[in-house]
């Protein structure tokens, strides 16, 4: 339970979504959450994460994807793509 509300005041903080009437004509993307324990070299539980996820699956082609919107990346991610930039001596912005 504390996971979700940490993620959720992160998300506020952020201020990635907004809470705006439900359309009449449209059809909703539902969510839902994903858990995950994060533990140590020893595989103790050091902490509990939770994630709010859209449920893809619902979207229909030609009327939901519209808008698309992309979690943050990793820094696993983000290391790999300036490596990879380097290595091939790519210009990124």
């Amino acid at each position: 339970m504390i996971a979700m509300q940490e993620e959720l005041n992160q998300l506020e903080r952020s201020e990635v979504w907004e809470l705006v009437p439900r359309p009449q004509n449209l059809s909703v993307i539902g969510t839902r959450w994903v858990f995950r324990n994060k533990t140590d070299k020893n595989g103790i539980i050091i902490r509990n994460k939770a994630r709010l996820a859209a449920q893809g699956f619902n979207k229909e082609e030609g009327i939901d994807y519209e808008e698309t919107f992309a979690p943050v990346a990793r820094l696993e991610a983000t290391r790999m793509l300036l490596a990879f930039a380097c290595f091939k001596n790519f210009v990124l912005y």
